[in-house]
């Protein structure tokens, strides 16, 4: 039986690809052996991963996501703040905020919550947290380096907001390669 590692997605428009690109290229020093920057076209919102799932499941999850679209209309996000998780002083993942009708984002994670439940899938334990990943620091990165992106990242500031209006939800396919993750779409539910 065939397995695919999978997850929830909102797929990004070219323009928001280039902006994060932009700033990606600003962030980067030469001092930063163990950050690992992910490729603006891979790029995306997550609403909820999967993990490893049997391919029978996928028109059941794409039913789950269509029964969660009704009732959401499309609605406009822009780029907010940058940020980390977990600090500052510890920097693990470097990200871009949202900001806009987020009411509507999650009320919309919410429902597939919801949804996919009943396939097996529990709601997750952590607040939903919207954002855009831009890079991970390997786990062999130093306390100082983790500290010196924390000081880069609190300095930088986004150039402009870029606006996109989410109008769909995409079940994604996660690859892993040694040149990293390669996402492809299995099917999409728009919204209405």
């Amino acid at each position: 039986m065939e397995r695919i590692r999978s997850f929830i997605a909102i797929e990004l428009p070219n323009p928001l690809q280039q902006a994060l690109d932009q700033l990606e290229s600003r962030l980067k020093t030469d001092r930063q052996p163990d950050v690992k920057w992910v490729s603006p076209a891979s790029i995306h919102l997550t609403l909820k991963f999967l993990g490893s799932i049997s391919a029978d499941l996928v028109a059941e999850i794409t039913r789950a996501i269509g029964a969660a679209a009704p009732g959401t209309v499309p609605f406009r996000l822009r780029t907010g703040a940058l940020g980390v998780f977990p600090n500052p002083k510890r920097v693990q993942v470097v990200w871009v905020g949202l900001e806009g009708e987020l009411d509507k984002l999650n009320h919309l994670q919410q429902k597939l919550e919801t949804s996919l439940a009943p396939l097996g899938f529990p709601p997750e334990g952590r607040r939903f947290t919207p954002h855009l990943t831009l890079a991970r620091l390997r786990d062999r990165a130093s306390a100082a380096e983790r500290e010196e992106m924390g000081k880069l990242v609190a300095e930088t500031r986004l150039d402009d907001a870029t606006e996109i209006t989410v109008d769909a939800v995409s079940l994604m396919k996660s690859e892993l390669t040694r040149a990293g993750p390669v996402y492809t779409r299995i099917s999409r539910v728009e919204l209405k």
